[in-house]
């Protein structure tokens, strides 16, 4: 198509891949819009995987098709800076009006001007009420309960007219107020970041209780020799007491959270079908990682480890009309890097370098094939890189963070450097290996053991594929350990340049060869014009 499309990306945060009914693996989950659009409108990718499991990490590899380690994005605290561009701001340079709300996760904030370098209006939230709270007022209790770090809220009030009225609700309310009300006739990239269902779990009627809990799958079980930061957190969240009742509550309320941001990315899209403009329309829905949500007897995430619950996240796509599109589920393995190179190839707009994503067209195309025959995420660090851990950035001056914080169990198990290790994942359809620089790697039958409850690396019978996949792993970082700039650099400044030229240069050509310099010619090709303008 000659005109570029609308690009619209709704992006939930810590969605589980399979919190969509639609892919049958949890039959309590509730999405009958996304279940709608996939089958008759788009593609869903029954295996997309982040490439680090919290936020900013991986949104700043799947916003520039780079890899974590490549830029040094491993952390919460170190997002894209000044010399570095993103999927907005190359979109904005092509002419795109680039909407986005403040939950980016994305652009360094401490930057004046930076965000708006990216974007061409940034909603930045309304003065509204204060909607009311969680129908158990004191719902952590005392410290040492079992709630206390659980992040479980419950159930959320409603005020007199039934409504809860969250910020993930406003930026709704404000992107579908742009939609409506275009400033000027520039395709648009609309960017919705929001905060469901990432943590606190809460959430109001009617999704708290349209949750079957008896139709919840079994949780996975902390089975042998899984990863020591699970056992830290565990230690410090100090859970043990949570009966099963309890966890099926805290699973059937994130499930209620992933049911609310079904019916928000429905009132999205009816809101560009009344706009007209759907139909122009490239959407894209995808998580930035997943939730343990009483998986391994855990809540909330963990920045190094790797199991499906964390990495396999929701990737559903619709094409503007006019392209084609086998709608369905896909099965092929994708990762998110593969979301920028694809905005990308739809918005017909070349990226401003190099990069490791896979444009994910021909699968939209022909969900029978395969592009990738295995997929990757990264996280954690060296016991020497404290700037990577969650504690020191957040204590600041104090060097001490609260026991009342929330976030204190995962902070503080990041002290412990052999737990929070550097560790990779590498998966293919039926195996995952993950390799950890402390030197307790990892090895998942993912036929036999899909809740990856046992770890059998350094088993017989698994030797030579785990031989296939450390081999794999060497070429992955190999071939993405860097990504050299298009762009040249000089050896030689403008002076240096002269130094050496200037005896060679007749005084009535200074002026010219000056310029030249200043241009960023070589001194090949000005040594080639002082020849030519000798020989004239």
């Amino acid at each position: 198509m000659d005109k570029k499309p609308h690009i619209i990306i709704f992006n939930p945060d810590e969605m589980r891949s399979d919190c969509l009914a639609h892919l049958g693996q949890n039959k309590a989950a509730k999405t009958p819009f996304l279940d709608e659009f996939a089958r008759t409108e788009g593609v869903s990718f029954r295996n997309a995987f982040c490439q680090n499991t919290v936020c900013v990490p991986s949104r700043c590899s799947f916003f520039t098709g780079l890899y974590p380690h490549v830029g040094g994005h491993r952390t919460m605290q170190h997002l894209l800076r000044s010399h570095e561009s993103s999927l907005f701001s190359e979109l904005k340079d092509a002419g795109y009006y680039v909407w986005m709300n403040t939950r980016n996760d994305l652009i360094a904030g401490q930057i004046p001007g930076l965000m708006e370098k990216h974007a061409t209006e940034i909603y930045y939230g309304e003065e509204c009420p204060k909607p009311p709270g969680p129908e158990k007022k004191d719902f952590r209790g005392q410290m040492g309960d079992k709630n206390y770090y659980s992040h479980y809220e419950g159930r959320l009030l409603t005020d007199a007219n039934g409504i809860h009225y969250s910020d993930d609700d406003g930026v709704v309310d404000a992107a579908i107020e742009r939609i409506f009300h275009r400033v000027n006739d520039q395709p648009l990239c609309m960017f919705l970041g929001l905060m469901y269902p990432h943590t606190p779990y809460a959430v109001e009627e009617p999704y708290f209780s349209a949750i079957d809990r008896s139709l919840l799958p079994r949780r996975a079980a902390a089975g042998r020799d899984k990863p020591e930061m699970e056992s830290a957190l565990k230690n410090l969240m100090a859970m043990d007491s949570y009966t099963e009742q309890d966890w099926d509550e805290l699973r059937a309320c994130y499930l209620g959270m992933c049911m609310k941001v079904d019916e928000q990315f429905r009132r999205l899209c009816d809101a560009l079908k009344e706009a007209e403009i759907y139909d122009d329309c490239a959407i894209f829905f995808l998580s930035d990682h997943g939730d343990y949500a009483g998986d391994f007897d855990l809540p909330e995430k963990s920045q190094n480890t790797f199991e499906d619950c964390l990495t396999k996240v929701p990737l559903l796509i619709k094409p503007p009309k006019g392209e084609l599109v086998d709608a369905g589920i896909s099965d092929s393995l994708v990762e998110l890097v593969d979301f920028y190179a694809t905005v990308m190839d739809y918005a017909n707009t070349a990226p401003s370098h190099d990069h490791f994503g896979r444009t994910l067209k021909p699968v939209l195309r022909d969900r029978s094939i395969k592009l990738r025959d295995y997929v990757f995420c990264e996280g954690g660090r060296m016991p020497w890189e404290t700037q990577a851990d969650e504690y020191h950035p957040a204590a600041g001056s104090s060097g001490v963070i609260p026991k009342t914080s929330m976030y204190w169990p995962r902070q503080t198990a990041q002290l412990n450097a052999d737990a929070h290790c550097k560790g990779t994942m590498i998966r293919d359809y039926f195996y995952k290996y993950v390799h950890r620089s402390n030197g307790r790697h990892e090895f998942y039958d993912l036929q036999s053991d899909p809740l990856e409850e046992n770890n059998v690396y350094g088993e017989s019978e698994h030797e030579a594929k785990t031989l296939e996949l450390k081999l794999r792993l060497l070429d992955w970082y190999q071939q993405t350990c860097d990504v050299v700039p298009r762009d040249c650099d000089r050896r030689l400044s403008d002076r240096m340049m002269w130094a050496k030229i200037k005896q060679d240069c007749p005084p009535h050509l200074e002026k010219k060869v000056w310029e030249m310099i200043r241009d960023g010619k070589g001194m090949a090709y000005i040594r080639a014009q002082l020849t030519a303008g000798a020989d004239e």
